[in-house]
């Protein structure tokens, strides 16, 4: 007979293990992995019987997988934003939660095509196309590696029966990317590389900093250096009045009203659910 060891007793064991591998997340991760391998929603794992040896097994070793920090959304394969559920992996920066509020705020302005510099895993472009079905939606990626996700997650998203969105490989700084756009886009929308370079013994958490590309996370000693280019491009590509949504780390905003001045007005700073400074919009004025 089939030994199977109780969703409590197994979850109560990974807990433990993640809470000494310092993960903050320790008993919530626990609950995804173990729902990730018997294949239910969390919400049901109270229905199910319990482990078989082999799922154990499994679940054991993304425990084990997740206390070396390895990132939760590389062992499941996904990362959940808003309503869409994307594919991650390695190469590819994690979307996180707080950027959806950035997406939020895209869907309120809309418009007949909007543009997403740095698409990275699509998460912005796609949450667009999901929710503004009327929006043509161009998608801007560099990272080959990236790019397969993006293309993948576009897919996807497409076969679900949203408007699909057209991908571009390119350096989203680049004024030859997307020339043929340029002042007629009603939104242009961003999440690029923003944290500043870390000093010796100060940098970010193991998920990041073994795990994010590095080239998708960090900008220089300020975290500016795909901003200020990046502002400028999407000046170029935006008709008058159009607007700009950027996300930024919670230490820049002091310089990003001189920064985005040249050519935007009604530049206004928005918080995340924890109170941060987390990304600015700004409304194209006429040259």
């Amino acid at each position: 007979m089939t030994t199977v060891v109780p969703v409590s007793e197994a979850v109560r064991e990974a807990t433990a293990a993640l809470t000494r591998a310092q993960v903050d997340s320790a008993r919530s991760d626990a609950l995804v992995l173990a729902a990730h391998v018997l294949g239910v929603p969390r919400s049901r794992l109270v229905l199910v019987a319990g482990f078989t040896p082999a799922a154990l097994a499994e679940f054991r070793r993304l425990v084990a997988d997740r206390a070396r920090r390895v990132p939760l959304q590389h062992l499941t394969g996904v990362a959940g934003f808003g309503r869409l559920e994307l594919a991650v992996g390695p190469g590819v920066f994690v979307p996180r939660p707080e950027t959806e509020l950035l997406a939020q705020w895209a869907l309120t302005v809309g418009g007949a095509l909007a543009v997403d510099l740095a698409s990275g895993s699509g998460a912005l472009a796609l949450a667009l196309a999901h929710g503004s079905p009327a929006t043509r939606v161009v998608a801007v990626e560099r990272s080959p590696a990236a790019v397969a996700w993006l293309r993948r997650n576009a897919a996807a998203r497409a076969a679900a029966g949203d408007r699909p969105i057209e991908v571009v490989v390119g350096d989203a700084t680049d004024p030859r990317v997307l020339a043929e756009f340029d002042g007629t886009v009603d939104l242009v929308v961003s999440n690029p590389p923003y944290v500043p370079e870390p000093s010796p013994g100060d940098g970010p958490p193991p998920e990041v900093a073994d795990h994010d590309p590095p080239e998708a996370v960090f900008a220089g000693p300020d975290g500016l250096a795909v901003i200020r280019p990046l502002a400028a491009r999407a000046a170029a590509l935006l008709r008058p009045g159009g607007w700009f949504g950027l996300e930024h780390d919670e230490t820049q905003p002091p310089a990003l009203p001189a920064l985005l001045s040249p050519w935007f007005a009604e530049i206004a700073i928005h918080r995340d659910l924890t109170g941060r400074p987390r990304y600015v919009t700004a409304r194209r004025v006429a040259d």
